[in-house]
């Protein structure tokens, strides 16, 4: 007989009508800092493959993510500042879902002028680089890496 165990339980978000849906996994080498901030025209679900992920929405702390743990996104207008990996010696892996409005991009990165135009909507950051290996990214450049990586989203639900 199989077990099923309840990854997360959410209330269903936003979902664009007519939405597309892709499915991908991402690998973030150790101490890579994942995609500049951006947003998704939907909601994105994931789960940890394997190692740690520092996660961050606009309006929420950042948090770590560990293997094993399923997180999730709203989309919209909601501003996605990192996804990075936690850990400074292993590689992090996650699968996503992207639920997006039809012939649109499913992640389009946010300019310099919005991020100081939505400062005050930003959580406040942690103070010391030894929170955790990820503290003191970029965040607010919005140059970086795979744009096609760190697709990924929101903390698990209890």
């Amino acid at each position: 007989m199989a077990n099923l165990t309840s990854l997360l339980h959410i209330t269903p978000p936003f979902v664009p009508a007519d939405a597309e849906a892709m499915t991908m996994t991402i690998e973030l080498p150790p101490g890579d800092p994942g995609t500049p901030p951006h947003r998704h025209t939907g909601p994105v679900f994931g789960y940890l493959l394997e190692g740690e992920m520092v996660f961050e929405l606009e309006g929420e702390p950042e948090r770590v993510i560990r293997a094993g743990e399923a997180f999730w996104e709203p989309g919209g207008d909601v501003i996605h500042y990192q996804a990075a990996n936690n850990l400074a010696d292993r590689w992090t892996r996650f699968v996503v879902v992207m639920l997006g409005v039809p012939g649109e991009p499913m992640l389009t990165l946010v300019d310099e002028r919005e991020l100081a135009e939505r400062r005050d909507r930003r959580a406040p950051r942690p103070t010391s680089a030894a929170a955790h290996p990820a503290a003191n990214r970029a965040a607010d450049n919005v140059t970086g890496t795979d744009v096609t990586g760190a697709n990924v989203t929101r903390a698990t639900e209890a």
